[in-house]
């Protein structure tokens, strides 16, 4: 498998060199002479060096290495993780060729149960990341990281801000559910709005994430993809975007959405785009999404490998009447963690291939808003999307 990988990769050279004992670099197996092995590998390191459809913000291909030269130096506190670097994808003579390029090695690193952490590049990357899973028939969640939708019109180019659309119309079609976390109203267009409404879909504004940041973790629990837009960070924060602006998430809050999408065990790729270090100061932007990246990864060594589906004895389970006892949803506490799911009911005879979507993650204010006879919203669009 790892020769399938190699034709994709050119190496990095912040692979080349020593570094303290310790330290990320020091545990991470690079492409360097030989390609690593990723048979046993947790986590696999990818740029990708190409920013042709980054809207105002020529530079984002630079970032791959400029991330690395940050991320190496941190200190691992995660020794069992196996970590490997496979190099960069270089632009390929369309970009076409690089979403190929992409998405083929997220399809073999999936198959492998290696999770790839993309450093791009553009945001429209995230495209070619699901069609890793379109390959594998795969039905899959998809939670995005933004200040906007990136939806686009049908007759739009892709971009990186707008691919949403392409997903949504692609045909046969595996994207079951879409979460925004972060958008800013006055960035996005109304019927936009309602179309997410209609489709179910969840969308999040950036004051309600702010005001309860633990809320993003269910949502990430209950994703596939983290496709992570670094302009959703305030321009204060991380300057080295040229769509940055005024308002945004904090850092902190930044690394501890990386955090939960990490210890998420559902979540099976990731990618952090539209850095650019050409406008950086200092570094700090670079330095930044590195410890976003390390978090992730602290993330992932306390994934817990909690699915109330196979094992309900390490769970709690109560039952919530609505509606004169008209409608009951189950919810389960895990003994270990305190996460709570809730059971998602559908017809068994529809065929369809989503038995896992039965028992989704919640949070605690869900179980509440069940006790207070409020539906709660996760419980509804989920129904819906079953329907």
């Amino acid at each position: 498998m790892s020769a399938d990988l190699s034709i994709f990769f050119h190496p990095s050279e912040i692979g080349v060199g020593s570094f303290s004992e310790n330290t990320l670099g020091s545990v991470t197996g690079f492409n360097k002479s030989d390609f690593p092995d990723i048979s046993k590998a947790h986590i696999a390191i990818i740029g990708v060096c190409d920013g042709r459809r980054s809207i105002n913000n020529k530079g984002c291909s630079l970032a791959p290495d400029t991330v690395r030269k940050f991320l190496y130096p941190l200190f691992a506190n995660f020794p069992k993780i196996k970590i490997v670097d496979l190099g960069n994808i270089l632009e390929g003579n369309e970009v076409e060729d690089t979403y190929f390029a992409l998405s083929s090695c997220v399809k073999l690193l999936i198959k492998n149960k290696t999770v790839p952490v993309i450093i791009g590049g553009s945001h429209d990357l995230t495209y070619a990341n699901y069609l890793a899973y379109q390959d594998l028939e795969k039905t899959v969640n998809l939670a995005v990281v933004d200040n906007r939708f990136d939806l686009g019109k049908s007759e739009d180019e892709l971009n990186s801000q707008a691919f949403l659309n392409k997903i949504i119309i692609r045909q046969p079609n595996y994207l079951f559910n879409y979460s925004n976390i972060g958008y800013q109203t006055y960035f996005t267009n109304p019927e936009e709005l309602n179309l997410m409404s209609k489709l179910f879909f969840d969308t999040f504004r950036l004051g309600d994430i702010r005001s309860d940041i633990q809320e993003v973790e269910p949502i990430v629990r209950n994703s596939d993809i983290l496709s992570f837009d670094v302009s959703a960070i305030r321009f204060s924060d991380l300057p080295g975007n040229n769509n940055g602006t005024p308002n945004g998430f904090y850092g902190e809050e930044a690394c501890q959405i990386s955090r939960y999408a990490g210890m998420s065990d559902k979540i099976s790729s990731a990618g952090f785009y539209e850095l650019n270090p050409s406008v950086d100061k200092n570094g700090q932007s670079s330095h930044l999404v590195a410890q976003m990246i390390w978090y992730f990864i602290e993330g992932f060594a306390n994934r817990k490998g909690e699915n109330p589906l196979v094992n309900k004895k390490n769970c709690q389970k109560f039952r919530v009447a609505l509606g004169n006892e008209k409608q009951e949803i189950v919810f389960y506490k895990s003994r270990k963690t305190d996460r709570w799911w809730m059971d998602i009911p559908y017809p068994p005879n529809k065929g369809l291939n989503m038995e896992r979507q039965l028992i989704i993650p919640c949070s605690y204010n869900d179980y509440q808003a069940a006790c207070n006879e409020d539906m709660p919203e996760r419980w509804w669009k989920t129904y819906q999307k079953l329907l």
